[in-house]
């Protein structure tokens, strides 16, 4: 296994501290967590050198089903970044987008779900900051 290290592909402006985001999350009820999402989709965006994932699209999708339709997005956000790490050599969990998947369908129900699903997603993204 290539143990040399890997290039890392964001830049900066992309970290956010995970307790912070947690904390900001609480302390604003929520309202944190949009701009939070906001911020990951740029990122894996940038990743991924294409516009895949539109903030506001997910939005009026999200609101307009109630919550379901950020189920299958946060899948598809976990899947498309195991797919990128996977690709670029980057250890990461194999169900990493099953595990949007289950967070965030007990988060309709549960917030601290939703939480735990932006704060594994963005530990991997942190990962990739140069």
């Amino acid at each position: 296994m290539d143990t040399s290290p890997k290039p890392k592909p964001l830049a900066a402006e992309h970290h956010v501290d995970i307790a912070k985001g947690i904390i900001f999350y609480l302390l604003t009820c929520g309202i944190y967590g949009y701009y939070w999402k906001y911020r990951q989709f740029r990122a894996l965006n940038a990743l991924l050198g294409r516009e895949e994932f539109d903030f506001l699209t997910w939005l009026l999708l999200t609101l307009i089903t109630f919550g379901f339709y950020d189920v299958y997005y946060e899948y598809k956000f976990g899947t498309a970044l195991q797919e990128y790490m996977n690709e670029h050599g980057y250890d990461v969990n194999p169900n990493l987008g099953l595990a949007g998947l289950v967070l965030s369908a007990m988060g309709i129900w549960r917030v601290g779900m939703v939480i735990v699903a932006d704060a594994i997603f963005q530990h991997e993204l942190n990962r990739l900051i140069a």
